[in-house]
């Protein structure tokens, strides 16, 4: 079964948040981010039932990057909803927020 994708308005910043930040350190770090975010998000779409880290959200970790892809499903609904992609240097605290 394959689920659909949702973007938060959160993580569609998150990501360009991210992209910017590392175009900024390298040319083409940026796209290579952006690649890895939806690498994971295909993965995620066939099957998205890992381990829940917290309430009902769950993780999955890009590769490559210190970054947690954050969503949660809807299985009635047939999507996953897209919370947020959060570094994971960052205080864990921030992600419930």
């Amino acid at each position: 079964m394959v689920f659909k994708i949702v973007i938060t308005p959160s993580a569609f910043i998150d990501t360009f948040n991210g992209i910017e930040w590392y175009e900024k350190q390298t040319k083409g770090l940026g796209k290579r981010f952006y690649q890895a975010i939806q690498k994971v998000y295909k993965t995620i779409r066939v099957n998205p039932y890992f381990q829940i880290r917290y309430e009902d959200v769950r993780c999955l970790p890009l590769q490559k990057f210190p970054y947690l892809v954050h969503f949660v499903v809807e299985e009635e609904r047939k999507r996953i909803v897209i919370l947020g992609i959060i570094c994971t240097h960052r205080d864990p605290k921030i992600w419930k927020k």
